[in-house]
């Protein structure tokens, strides 16, 4: 889903990259979610030149940064325990607000030793200086969108993938250029199969209820996803293919290599982070699941691939990066962000189902009974509720970028000096729950974004790696797929209370985030 960090639960994840193979395109080889616009004419602006200049004039008191990264090893491995173990990552960022009592200060992330050579960071959680990460002319972002570590790129074919490049890089634009060219060339079957492999879902999840009397929500979840995905951007079904219907696995695995630095399997401390935060596991060990989906994506992508040749893209190239984007950037958004806008929604109960029931049945009724992106524009409540979850829970939690030049940065209460080459780094979920922007910040309140009022405050949600006010080119790093997210999570809730009245959900927690279970569904009875 976006493009410039990491989404799912607690991934948010770089290290020295390997530079792109120069070996000669052959099909046998062994991520970034697809997150692309099917906007018709998707913004294509260039960057503007970077001027070399001094930091900009404040009308805030200049304060040194507060905190510190204490002892060389030491300090960055206390703090990862800190994260991972003792306080968890809410209140590790809590807890440092609080003794600073500043929104702004130094800190280590995660990994550090021995898996990230420089851990320090500038850490911002307020809405104010968060979106100093999205400014191309002050923050670089090359080889960071997993943040202080990078995964090997033998995990990609040998490529540094679109995510991993700064729109000042030559293939920055053509790659996103490309993504934008398949996602227009797709748009119309985005709805219909979406249709198709969620009455899938759901069918399979009424079955299962009917049997079992309840049903896991998380695997066929993923699995519709996928299939979706396939279905409307590739054409091809992949239950028909030698993926069967195994490639969420795979992905899952794929993803875990990758970041697995970056992740708690809840085992005891010492363990889980000598086995995670050692060394790296080694790509070979998803090397034969990879090359199966790179298969798949260059047997179902030739009309993306003969673009991308004729744009100066070679063929093998293009087809990592559709894959990055398709699994790692697409299914690895919806993995985390569906679940995520069912909770919320369950959560929230009956009577807020019953007004999305009530709207978007009405508003389908009067536009024939079909579902049209321009009928989902006159839902303002479902909208909103979209909007609010991608705040409350935003599947892209983690913003790096390093400083191009000497910089001011403005929290609230005070202005900071950053100087050039150091890393900045953002937690997203504390910037989208600002109390001084958003009231009731901590809550999930579904017509948020309903109004005049309400959309004016679009600007401050950020989940696509740059303001929902604003739309991705190929001079940004704000996600290619941000208007393709917005529809297919649109598409969820449409599809969802045109079939129900209303759902109930348990959560469980685990290591790797919520685990769902639908109890109960009540079919449309009006």
């Amino acid at each position: 889903m976006a493009s410039t960090s990491l989404a799912f639960p607690s991934l948010q994840p770089m290290f020295q990259s390997s530079r792109k193979s120069s070996k000669p395109s052959t099909r046998r080889f062994i991520v970034r979610p697809i997150t692309a616009s099917v906007s018709e004419k998707p913004s294509v602006s260039v960057p503007p030149a970077t001027v070399v200049a001094q930091p900009e004039p404040t009308k805030l008191p200049i304060k040194k940064i507060p905190g510190n990264y204490g002892l060389p090893f030491v300090g960055p491995i206390r703090d990862r325990f800190d994260y991972f173990y003792n306080q968890g990552r809410d209140e590790y960022f809590k807890s440092r607000v609080q003794k600073y009592q500043s929104t702004v200060f130094r800190a280590n992330m995660p990994p550090g030793p021995l898996i990230a050579s420089n851990p320090n960071v500038v850490v911002l959680l307020d809405g104010k200086s968060f979106p100093v990460l999205f400014d191309v002319t002050k923050v670089e972002k090359k080889d960071l969108f997993t943040g202080t570590f990078m995964p090997s790129t033998e995990l990609t074919g040998g490529y540094r993938v679109l995510s991993y490049l700064d729109p000042s890089e030559p293939n920055h634009g053509k790659l996103k250029r490309l993504l934008f060219f398949h996602l227009k060339a797709r748009r119309d079957h985005v709805i219909p199969e979406f249709h198709s492999s969620y009455t899938e879902l759901f069918e399979g999840l009424e079955n299962e209820l009917a049997t079992k009397g309840k049903a896991a929500f998380g695997e066929p979840s993923d699995l519709a996803a996928f299939n979706f995905l396939a279905r409307s951007l590739y054409g091809t079904n992949p239950v028909d293919t030698k993926l069967g219907l195994d490639a969420p696995k795979m992905i899952a695995k794929w993803l875990f290599v990758q970041l697995s630095p970056l992740f708690s399997l809840g085992l005891p401390k010492h363990l889980d982070d000598l086995l995670l935060r050692t060394a790296r596991l080694p790509p070979a060990l998803v090397k034969a699941d990879y090359q199966k989906l790179y298969d798949f994506f260059y047997a179902s992508s030739g009309f993306v691939l003969d673009e991308a040749e004729r744009i100066g893209i070679s063929r093998e190239e293009a087809c990592h990066n559709l894959l990055f984007a398709t699994c790692f950037n697409s299914f690895g958004g919806m993995k985390f962000l569906f679940p995520s806008m069912v909770k919320l929604i369950g959560r929230a109960g009956v009577k807020l189902h019953t007004q999305l029931a009530e709207e978007i049945r009405s508003v389908i009724r009067s536009n024939g009974g079909n579902i049209t992106m321009a009928a989902m524009e006159q839902m303002p409540l479902m909208k909103s509720v979209v909007y609010e979850s991608l705040r409350i829970e935003p599947p892209v939690a983690l913003q790096y970028g390093k400083a191009k030049k000497d910089l001011v940065i403005e929290s609230h209460d005070a202005a900071f000096r950053v100087k050039e080459g150091e890393m900045i780094f953002g937690y997203q979920p504390f910037a989208t729950k600002d109390p001084k922007i958003f009231e009731r910040a901590e809550e999930f309140v579904a017509d948020r974004f309903v109004g005049e009022e309400g959309e004016k405050l679009l600007k401050h949600v950020l989940w696509s790696n740059g303001p929902e006010s604003e739309s991705p080119s190929i001079g940004n790093k704000q996600c290619a797929g941000k208007d393709f997210v917005a529809l297919v999570s649109r598409l969820l809730v449409v599809e969802l209370f045109l079939r129900y009245d209303s759902f109930e959900i348990e959560v469980d927690s685990t290591p790797l985030g919520a685990a769902l279970t639908v109890t109960s569904l009540k079919k449309a009875s009006f």
